[in-house]
């Protein structure tokens, strides 16, 4: 073999090396599991987002939450954890081999809860909220609470009831559920606790934390202490848009699709 046609080979290895990581990655199917906002829908605020991850060849489930604004927390939070369950098994039978669990808002917050109680590859909390053990929401819902509590020591806690819901940008509002549904949301030391959520992530589990820059002062406030107290892990990462609350799951395509693929290629 000449000299040249050994250089010519050689280059040739040298592309190949270089681009089979990628090609590998690209065979890789990827899932996620998304979730809306409170009072909103799969279509509303994430919709975009879950569009965009489609059109990348992204395997995912946009799910309709108890939080929705048709759904008026109709079960307790164990069953909506099985909603995810059932979802990240309709992606493994799809073909997908790393899942990740994502939420926006209210949807941010519970994917941070999930991620302390189940395993999966990575979550992604996009501008989170709902947090019920900050001071304002234990104030706003201190007498409905107890009025919750009241009616399932009466043994009424599985009839539906007028209660109240609470969100910054509108005050108090009704939600008609059960008083036994309602508690696991509201309890303010329970799973929409955002403190104990990140405190209690699974140290193996990354989390891209994305915190748009034109995000609520509260939640604004609230990244620095809630992003240091996830456990350490290399591949968690804080994210930072130039975005506001709700355009920041369009604003973050981008990175999404590069971190997942940088946590899958570990």
């Amino acid at each position: 073999m000449s000299i040249s046609i050994k250089r010519a080979a050689l280059s040739v290895l040298v592309v190949l090396a270089m681009f089979l990581p990628a090609m590998a990655m690209s065979a890789e199917q990827l899932g996620i599991v998304l979730m809306h906002g409170k009072g909103s829908s799969p279509s509303k605020g994430v919709g975009s987002l879950a569009d965009a991850l489609q059109g990348k060849d992204y395997l995912v489930e946009n799910l309709e939450m108890p939080w929705s604004g048709r759904r008026d927390y109709d079960v307790d939070v164990k069953a909506a954890e099985q909603e995810i369950e059932a979802a990240i098994a309709s992606l493994r039978g799809k073909g997908a081999r790393k899942i990740f669990v994502a939420g926006h808002s209210q949807g941010g917050g519970f994917a941070l809860h999930f991620g302390g109680h189940h395993t999966v590859d990575g979550i992604i909390a996009i501008a989170p909220g709902g947090d019920v053990g900050h001071q304002t929401f234990r104030q706003q819902l201190e007498d409905t609470m107890a009025e919750a509590r009241r009616l399932v020591a009466e043994g009424k806690g599985q009839e539906k009831v007028r209660l109240a819901d609470y969100e910054g940008s509108k005050g108090k509002y009704p939600v008609v559920t059960t008083p036994a549904a309602y508690i696991t949301w509201f309890d303010p030391e329970g799973a929409m606790n955002a403190d104990h959520a990140v405190s209690e992530m699974n140290k193996s589990t990354p989390v891209l934390y994305i915190a748009p820059t034109r995000d609520y002062p509260g939640l604004r406030k609230a990244k620095d202490r809630l992003f240091g107290a996830l456990p350490s892990n290399a591949l968690t990462k804080l994210y930072e848009p130039n975005a506001d609350h709700t355009g920041a799951p369009s604003a973050s395509t981008d990175e999404i699709a590069r971190w997942t693929q940088e946590v899958a290629a570990h």
